[in-house]
């Protein structure tokens, strides 16, 4: 099968990022030229007044661009890793039980207490609290389940996430059983995924973590090469593989948690987006990571502007339209590959 130079994919993706982002800012129930983006930009720069498109721009989209641009750059690398611990094109970064953890705990808040707000950290629900301590606790219940005095098994770490994965959706229905009409409401528009809830304070608290991520993973590149050799071959080139393995685990179910806090299960990106990739330049992780960083914050970016605009003056969940452009999509891949063997 033959690949496309990966540097240049990187390059035509960086090229893509900055440009999505200029036409989301404009799309949205009040649509708004790039000249006057542009001058609210450079007018908050200037110290100017807010005037009503300057906060428009500033307040409401930026914000929820940036938070677009990071959770999907972080689900999208995740699920890179995942798909290279595992050895699994098919993994994604709720295989270790994360998203079904962080989904109950949600909905446990949802239901106890209503989701108020975390003071000081105005802004903060309790729902986002209580998403990832489950997601937390739930990664850590898999992952003890798995070690032994022999390792971490990932045959057995796969088992134990989708058996989380099963007790956490048993969990949510009887959880939505004995909800009134209002909080079933509100469950399942967070179990859709949606950023229009997207604040500062958010942004920040996923910029903070997708800065760790995104400068300590790419440095695990080799050992993630390695891995794809099989864990024995990775011993014999050096790679500490529990080590490695404790580290990506727990790495994934940080970033994970903190992206289904803030902004609900987006499911799809964290599968697709680095299937979408390997089939495009092949599996070095020294370039799939960045690939997949790119392509992953483009697509969540696109996914949330279409969510914003395509049923006016409503907003569809973000989950919903991830789902329905990634999924045809992924099955076209897999059927263009099959052509090709």
């Amino acid at each position: 099968m033959r690949y496309l130079a990966a540097d240049k994919l990187v390059g035509c993706l960086a090229l893509l990022l900055p440009a999505v982002a200029i036409v989301s800012l404009s799309m949205g129930t009040v649509s708004i030229p790039l000249s006057q983006i542009v001058e609210a930009l450079f007018a908050t720069m200037g110290g100017v007044e807010n005037s009503q498109t300057n906060s428009i721009v500033l307040d409401i989209r930026l914000p929820r661009i940036l938070l677009a641009l990071l959770v999907g750059a972080v689900l999208a690398v995740l699920g890179t890793v995942m798909q290279g611990l595992f050895r699994n094109p098919l993994a994604d970064p709720s295989l270790i039980g994360v998203s079904g953890g962080a989904s109950v705990g949600a909905s446990l808040v949802i239901v106890l207490v209503g989701g108020a707000v975390v003071s000081p950290l105005a802004g903060l629900s309790l729902i986002s609290f209580g998403a990832f301590m489950g997601g937390v606790i739930s990664t850590l219940i898999v992952y003890r389940v798995a070690t032994s005095s022999l390792g971490t098994s990932v045959t057995t770490m796969l088992l134990a996430g989708i058996a989380i994965g099963a007790i956490a959706g048993a969990f949510n229905s009887l959880l939505s059983y004995f909800s009134d009409n209002q909080m079933l409401r509100q469950i399942s528009v967070w179990q859709m995924g949606n950023l229009g809830g997207a604040n500062w304070l958010k942004v920040g608290i996923m910029g903070g973590v997708s800065a760790l991520l995104l400068v300590v993973l790419p440095a695990q590149a080799k050992s993630l090469n390695a891995l794809l050799l099989g864990e024995s071959e990775a011993r014999y080139l050096g790679i500490d593989v529990q080590t490695i393995k404790r580290k990506l685990i727990f790495l994934t179910a940080l970033g994970v948690g903190v992206s289904v806090a803030l902004a609900g299960l987006i499911g799809f990106v964290g599968l697709i987006i680095p299937h979408m990739i390997r089939l495009l330049i092949g599996p070095d992780h020294r370039w799939l990571l960045p690939s997949t960083a790119l392509a992953g914050a483009s697509l969540l970016m696109i996914a949330d502007s279409i969510a914003r605009v395509v049923v006016l003056p409503a907003e569809l969940p973000t989950g919903i339209i991830t789902a329905l452009l990634g999924a045809p999509f992924f099955v076209a891949l897999l059927i263009r590959q099959r052509g090709e063997f």
